[in-house]
C-alpha cells in the first residue's frame, strides 16, 4: 500500500466536500459582515435530518432537501439573535453549536432508540455518479468520475457563488452590505434583507454538507459526526480570504490532511496521531492568519 497514489486524490475530493460546502456558506456571511461560527452545529444538523429524512421517506432527494430546511430553520434561529436582537455572533454561534449537539443526540435516542450511533443495512446511501467519457480515460476517470452527486455539486457551488459575488447586481450588493453596512443603507440598500439572505442561504450549503457526510460518505449517524469540520470549514473561509476559488483551494488542502490521515491509518500508525492531522494543519493555519484577522479587525473598527 503506498502512502501517496491517485487514489488518495479521488478520496481528497470526497473528502473535501463538506468542508467546503460549509465554508462557502461562512463567506456568505463573511461578506455581509457577521461572523457564523456555528457552522459546526449547522452541519451536525444536517447530517442528523438527513438520515432521519431517509429513513423515513425512503428518498434520497427528500432526505437532501430536509437537511436544507432543517439547516435552514436553525440559521434562521442564528440570524433573529444576531440581526433583530442584536446578540453576540460568536456567543450565539457557540450556543447554536452545543444546541445542535445536544438536540441531535436527545433526537437520536428519542426518535431511533439508540445511543452513540444509528446505522440501518438496509438504508441507501447517496449513488455514484460515473461520468461519460471522463470515466474512461485512465488515471483522471479514477479520480474525476465515481463520486456522489453532492461532490459534483460542491465544486459546483463555489463557481456559482464567484460569479453571484461578482458577476451579479445582488452580489455586488452583498459586498457593499459587508464592506460599509452604514453606506449601504444610506444608499437604499436593504442591509437587514441581504443580511437574512446570505445566512439562510448560508445554512442550507450547511445542510448539504451534512447530508454528504451522513449520506454520502459512511450512511449512518454517529454523535458528533462532524468531529470539528465546521470550524475547520472557518478556517478554510479564512485562509481563502472569503473568494469562492480562494476557498476551494484552502478546503482541498484540508480534505487532503483529511484523506491522509486515513490512508496512514493502513501503515500502523496509531490512531490518535493520524487523526490529528487536519486539526494541527488548522491550528497552523491560524498562526499565519493571525495578522490578516488582525487587519481586518482594524478594517472593521474603522469602518464601524
Amino acid at each position: 500500500m503506498e502512502l501517496f497514489d491517485w487514489s488518495l486524490l479521488s478520496s481528497t475530493i470526497r473528502m473535501v466536500t463538506p468542508i467546503l460546502l460549509a465554508a462557502l456558506g461562512g463567506a456568505l456571511c463573511a461578506r455581509v459582515g457577521i461572523f457564523n461560527v456555528g457552522l459546526e452545529g449547522l452541519v451536525l444538523v444536517g447530517a442528523f435530518s438527513a438520515i432521519v429524512g431517509n429513513h423515513f421517506t425512503g428518498n434520497l432527494f427528500l432526505a437532501v432537501l430536509i437537511a436544507a430546511l432543517v439547516s435552514i430553520v436553525f440559521s434562521l434561529l442564528f440570524a433573529y439573535m444576531t440581526i433583530k436582537l442584536r446578540a453576540n455572533e460568536i456567543v450565539v454561534g457557540v450556543a447554536i453549536n452545543f444546541l445542535a449537539l445536544g438536540l441531535t443526540t436527545f433526537a437520536l435516542r428519542a426518535i431511533f432508540g439508540v445511543k452513540g450511533a444509528f446505522y440501518d443495512k438496509d438504508m441507501a446511501g447517496l449513488p455514484t455518479v460515473e461520468i461519460p467519457i471522463i470515466h474512461d480515460i485512465p488515471v483522471i476517470g479514477g479520480i474525476v468520475s465515481g463520486h456522489s452527486p453532492l461532490v459534483y455539486f460542491a465544486f459546483l457551488a463555489a463557481i456559482l457563488l464567484y460569479v453571484f459575488f461578482y458577476r451579479t447586481v445582488t452580489g455586488f450588493r452583498v459586498l457593499a452590505v459587508g464592506l460599509n453596512p452604514v453606506a449601504a443603507r444610506s444608499i437604499g440598500l436593504k442591509v437587514t434583507g441581504l443580511q437574512v439572505l446570505a445566512i439562510v442561504m448560508s445554512g442550507a450549503l450547511c445542510g448539504i454538507a451534512g447530508a454528504q457526510l451522513s449520506l454520502g460518505q459512511v450512511t449512518m449517524f454517529t454523535e458528533g459526526m462532524t468531529a470539528g469540520r465546521g470550524f475547520i470549514a472557518l478556517v478554510a473561509m479564512m485562509m481563502g480570504q472569503s473568494h469562492p476559488l480562494g476557498i476551494l483551494a484552502s478546503s482541498f488542502l484540508f480534505g487532503l490532511m483529511d484523506a491522509l490521515s486515513i490512508r496512514l491509518q493502513g501503515f500502523s500508525l496509531p490512531t490518535q496521531f493520524t487523526a490529528m492531522l487536519p486539526y494541527v494543519l488548522t491550528i497552523a493555519a491560524m498562526f499565519f492568519l493571525k495578522n490578516k484577522s488582525q487587519i481586518g479587525s482594524n478594517n472593521q473598527q474603522s469602518t464601524r
